[in-house]
């Protein structure tokens, strides 16, 4: 997936809304994608874009213009699919979370970030639900996996941002970025914890003679840095903060 932030030259003038402020420009490059290539990028893959479970990734998300289109969209398959299904929207709803991720090096954007597609779930529960407001247990639900999934951090160092004068040492022990895998069994979850750097790791390194179902060459997943015992995912909110 692209980088929801672009690289803005010299002569490029950003478009009013893709800036937040020229200082940020200058020192980070920071111009975000206009909402007509963000549509089109995804296009691109738009059955994956409208799977409910399937996983993406964004390494520089900025305020979250890919990942709110991804989730946007996810939710509009929900709401055609579980019409009428209040059970079913609430966990599917929690499954099209849960599969967003996101990286961003800019605090301020991170927050914005998780509250933006916060706001998208609860509308949209509205809109599905017939105006009905998404229950409390529900929203502590998204908003828990909303700050597991979108992380402030480096996708290039793969850890947590460090001051541009930090000592060889410093950069050598810098906290990794760790992200959580949420599988569902029905309406129960299993989370596992993964460094980033080890899932990169592992999709880069093919596997000789192995390969998945539909034909492509397969790897193996790396050692989960923690695994959880699985729960019902209503009780997510609750239950990973007792076991750290």
């Amino acid at each position: 997936m692209k980088s929801d932030k672009q690289t803005a030259t010299a002569n490029e003038i950003p478009a009013q809304g893709q800036i937040k402020s020229r200082k940020r420009v200058a020192e980070r490059g920071e111009v975000f994608t206009a909402e007509r290539e963000v549509n089109a990028m995804l296009d691109l893959v738009k059955q994956e874009t409208e799977r409910i479970d399937s996983r993406f990734l964004e390494p520089a998300c900025g305020n979250g213009n890919f990942l709110a289109e991804i989730l946007r969209r996810k939710l509009a398959v929900v709401a055609r699919q579980y019409e009428h299904q209040e059970a079913q929207i609430h966990l599917q709803s929690a499954i099209a979370v849960s599969s967003i991720y996101g990286v961003e090096i800019m605090m301020d954007n991170v927050v914005e970030c998780r509250q933006r597609l916060l706001d998208i779930l609860c509308e949209w529960y509205g809109s599905a639900m017939h105006g009905a407001v998404a229950p409390a247990e529900l929203c502590a639900v998204w908003r828990y996996l909303l700050e597991r999934n979108i992380l402030w951090g480096d996708a290039l160092s793969l850890c947590l941002p460090l001051p541009a004068d930090a000592t060889l040492i410093q950069r050598r022990d810098a906290e990794p970025i760790i992200f959580s895998e949420w599988s569902f069994i029905k309406d129960m979850v299993l989370r596992k914890d993964y460094r980033l750097a080890s899932l990169l790791q592992a999709q880069s390194q093919s596997v000789p003679d192995l390969f998945s179902d539909q034909g492509d060459e397969a790897y193996l997943p790396p050692k989960a840095a923690k695994e959880y015992k699985p729960i019902h995912y209503m009780k997510i909110p609750t239950y990973y903060d007792t076991q750290q």
